[in-house]
């Protein structure tokens, strides 16, 4: 069984496409770093303010 060599996609496709797919892989990758970023404040204003608040003698409702 031969294949129509019009049907394979050529180097330059393939490089063109892997270039775009890692384009997306980089801009998802600097989103979630920002994201992680953000986390990362937020847990650091808690456990300040958790910080404070044992350290105030209030007591802590559960």
């Amino acid at each position: 069984m031969t294949t129509d060599s019009r049907d394979r996609p050529t180097l330059e496709d393939t490089v063109r496409s892997l270039t775009a797919e890692a384009t997306e892989l980089e801009t998802r990758v600097t989103e979630l770093r920002r994201a992680l970023t953000g986390l990362d404040e937020q847990m650091r204003t808690v456990s300040d303010a958790l910080h404070r608040i044992s350290h105030s003698g209030a007591p802590v409702r559960r």
